[in-house]
């Protein structure tokens, strides 16, 4: 079975040989106070920074899910008020999540899915933190990050559906939130959280600390490689040794934005399917949506189905009209090249 859906989306094979090594080894048998596992997390942060090249002076920390970590920076990194940019559903979700949390103090600005990031004139001072969803895999959109000027507030990124895909500057944001059943190649079950110093230091004014889940409590128990509760050690050792196999991000980065180019110009090549983005600026490297009559998209999802390929579905407004491409790292190029041959 071949899978493009885009998350949780296809593992890497050698996930199989992994979860084998993971008993063999003894790791899930060893208690998160161990040695044993605070040497492997320790060896997992250090292998993570260093294969996405992420600043020594930021933090890793890992959650549940990226969802925990909306719920994370609502509590711990707001007092005065969050600002959430966003052009689709998923954006649209993390600021009406807030707005639970935090009440009237949250803001919105949305924008157009075809349409550039706008530039903040607003003073930002007024606010705790800029929220922006840096891939929209609702509608295979993304925001260039080096388009966001400084912010006194803090800036925090989801790139749940880019991060392990393309390279990313860490330096524009303050904090970063994923999970890694995309990109990453992993079951899904194992969430993200990546922290600037301004960050931590912004959280230790706020010094909330009424949850379990409180990024305060989170970062001491980091600080001597453990976690702040029993953690999913079986998705911490495959990250690891994920981190192990993979190039580093620019050489990822640099093939992935190749195969997605090529993508999109087949399509653009076709009659009967067109991209649901024509701003190529803002087209998500890592999500593609294609678009399509709804008839048509009923017959090459069952002709994909048939062949034994998995499309994504269309989401919200456009869930008869497109069908979306995960352009995963784990996915191969034969796979790519089964799938055109399908919309052939």
């Amino acid at each position: 079975m071949i899978t493009f859906y885009p998350g949780p989306s296809k593992i890497y094979p050698q996930i199989g040989q992994y979860l084998q090594d993971a008993v063999a080894e003894g790791i899930l048998s060893q208690n998160h106070r161990s040695q044993a596992f605070m040497d492997m997390l320790k060896d997992c942060v250090s292998l993570f920074k260093q294969k996405l090249n992420i600043p020594a002076d930021y933090h890793v920390y890992f959650t549940s899910s990226a969802t925990e970590c909306w719920e994370i920076i609502a509590q711990s990194f707001t007092a005065k008020g969050s600002l959430h940019i966003f052009n689709g559903a998923f954006g649209q979700k993390w600021f009406e999540y807030t707005r639970k949390i935090v009440g009237d103090s949250t803001f919105d600005i949305p924008f157009s899915f075809e349409e550039k990031i706008p530039i903040l004139e607003t003073d930002t001072s007024k606010y705790d933190i800029l929220c922006i969803t840096q891939n929209e895999t609702s509608n295979a959109t993304q925001v260039d990050v080096s388009q966001i000027p400084p912010s006194e507030a803090l800036i925090a990124f989801d790139v749940t559906s880019s991060i392990g895909g393309i390279e990313l500057d860490w330096t524009k944001g303050d904090i970063w939130l994923a999970s890694v059943q995309k990109c990453l190649g992993l079951p899904a079950g194992l969430g993200v959280i990546i922290c600037s110093p301004k960050a931590i230091k912004q959280a230790e004014i706020i010094g909330e600390r009424k949850h379990y889940n409180s990024f305060l409590f989170i970062h001491e128990n980091f600080g001597k490689y453990q976690t702040h509760y029993t953690p999913n050690v079986l998705s911490i050792y495959l990250l690891k040794r994920v981190m192990e196999q993979i190039e580093n991000i620019e050489q990822i980065s640099r093939k992935l934005k190749a195969r997605n180019q090529d993508f999109c110009q087949f399509i653009e090549q076709e009659t009967v399917w067109q991209l649901l983005i024509n701003n190529e600026s803002v087209r998500s490297d890592t999500v593609i949506a294609i678009e399509g009559v709804s008839d048509a998209i009923k017959k090459i999802k069952q002709k994909a189905k048939e062949a034994e390929i998995t499309l994504g579905n269309g989401y919200g407004n456009w869930k008869e009209t497109t069908f979306r491409i995960a352009n995963f790292p784990a996915i191969e190029d034969w796979e790519f090249g089964a799938l055109k041959e399908i919309i052939e």
